[in-house]
């Protein structure tokens, strides 16, 4: 989503990192560059203003500006003023001592409020928690009906009495329900619009009366930019937001909502949704986002991709194997795997520091994406046991039947074998090391090896 806002913005440190002094031009200049970034992104006018006014204010202090490392200073500046548009938001749910906790989803028709509370209550599972589902839109056609199955796909129980067709009665028929088998948790799914109206706004207000909600969760389609800002704000002065879901940030929107719900809403991103499986929603974390619009990666959210796709047993089998430089085709294809477990691989590229620019990685070599795994692993499979286990064993004649039986050419195996056999020599000179430590250890090897030649 933000990879063109980021790909101008690295454009704009660059060339300052080119000047030998910064001056109050240069800076100036640099700030242009950066409020039109900004704009083309679709941020909130107003925030835009007020962000270039903060950094210009400590960009041309003369302490900057006689910096033996201007450039570096300005960076830190953008960053911590992009840092405070999100204010103290620190993502996910706050404490609450209400039991069982109540959490309303609000939002417009389209904006995937069905989904994320699916997705919503996967997550509270993974916490420990034990949720409960309900849909209070009837009007819809099949509404319930696509709560029932998505709450099934991620494991979590739904409310659904038969017959019952009275919002209100349904979400309070759930909170009885929670409190008489020790759910802690209530996700109300509420009707939405094509468009705000009162006759929305008082069945919400009525819901809300009736089960005393501690969270209030606006879903917000990032795609649709400052449309979805205007109208989280208005639900915000109607019937009160707690937090907003920003769902769909795996789509082309060019960011601006990210960027400007806190400064025109006034309320925090609590989660993001970052594509259509039910593990694509992660709390909100403002450094990890501002670091990869800056190009610094983020390197926290890919430990934890690695962490939830490989387990500890898993780990420690490959550790030992890279320790006796028993690495084989087997085991790379188990990477592979474990890497497509992870996400989209654009995705997982972009938190990795100085790989965020796709463009450059593009222009560099061919463009690694989540078919060529699908090809690697082909060729693989096209090998038979024995050859996985011992990849000297592949001579010409058995390179040619490979080839064949996966639908690649023989230079497609040449490649491959060559760059796992670098991978061998890599991973035998790391194997000792501390710095493999860990769950961390078969993601973040297998993704060296794709990156590298």
């Amino acid at each position: 989503m933000f990879d063109s806002l980021s790909t101008r913005l690295q454009g704009v440190f660059k060339t300052l990192r080119g000047e030998t002094r910064l001056t109050e031009e240069t800076v100036e200049a640099a700030l242009r560059e950066i409020r039109m970034a900004l704009l083309e992104a679709d941020v909130n006018f107003k925030v835009v203003k007020a962000f270039i006014d903060r950094v210009r204010d400590r960009a041309v202090d003369q302490e900057v500006l006689k910096s033996l490392t201007p450039a570096q200073q300005v960076v830190r500046i953008v960053r911590d003023e992009m840092l405070a548009l999100f204010g103290d938001s620190q993502g996910g749910l706050p404490d609450t001592a209400s039991r069982p906790r109540v959490i309303l989803m609000l939002g417009l028709q389209g904006s995937g409020k069905t989904t994320t509370s699916g997705k919503l209550g996967r997550w509270l599972a993974k916490q420990g928690r034990h949720p409960l589902v309900v849909s209070t839109d009837v009007r819809r056609p099949a509404a319930i009906e696509q709560l029932s199955l998505v709450a099934k796909q991620a494991g979590v129980r739904v409310h659904d009495p038969e017959g019952e067709l009275d919002p209100v009665r349904r979400a309070g028929g759930a909170l009885t329900e929670a409190r008489n088998a020790g759910f802690d948790v209530v996700i109300v799914d509420t009707a939405g619009r094509l468009h705000i109206d009162d006759e929305l706004m008082d069945e919400l207000q009525a819901i809300k009366a009736a089960v005393q909600p501690s969270d209030m969760l606006y879903v917000a389609d990032a795609m649709t930019g400052q449309d979805a800002i205007k109208s989280a704000g208005e639900f915000n002065r109607r019937i009160g937001v707690t937090g907003v879901v920003l769902s769909k940030m795996d789509g082309d929107a060019r960011g601006g909502a990210a960027l400007s719900v806190v400064g025109v809403v006034g309320v925090p991103i609590a989660f993001v949704g970052s594509g259509e499986r039910l593990q694509d929603l992660e709390p909100f974390h403002p450094d990890r986002v501002v670091s990869r619009v800056l190009g610094m990666g983020d390197v926290l959210s890919l430990i934890e991709k690695a962490e939830e796709a490989v387990s500890a047993e898993d780990a420690e089998k490959l550790e030992e194997k890279i320790r006796k430089n028993a690495f084989t085709l087997e085991d790379f294809r188990d990477q592979l795997r474990t890497i497509k477990k992870m996400g989209p691989l654009e995705q997982i590229i972009g938190m990795i520091p100085g790989m965020g620019n796709m463009k450059e990685l593009a222009a560099n070599r061919e463009k690694v994406d989540d078919r060529q795994l699908g090809r690697v692993e082909a060729i693989i499979n096209s090998m038979t046991p024995k050859e996985r286990r011992n990849h000297q064993l592949i001579n010409g004649s058995r390179r040619k039947r490979i080839a064949k039986g996966s639908g690649a050419s023989v230079e497609d195996v040449n490649r491959l074998l060559k760059q796992f056999v670098q991978m061998q020599k890599m991973l035998k000179q790391i194997g000792g090391m501390a710095g493999l430590g860990g769950k961390k250890r078969g993601g973040m090897g297998m993704m060296k090896s794709m990156m590298g030649k």
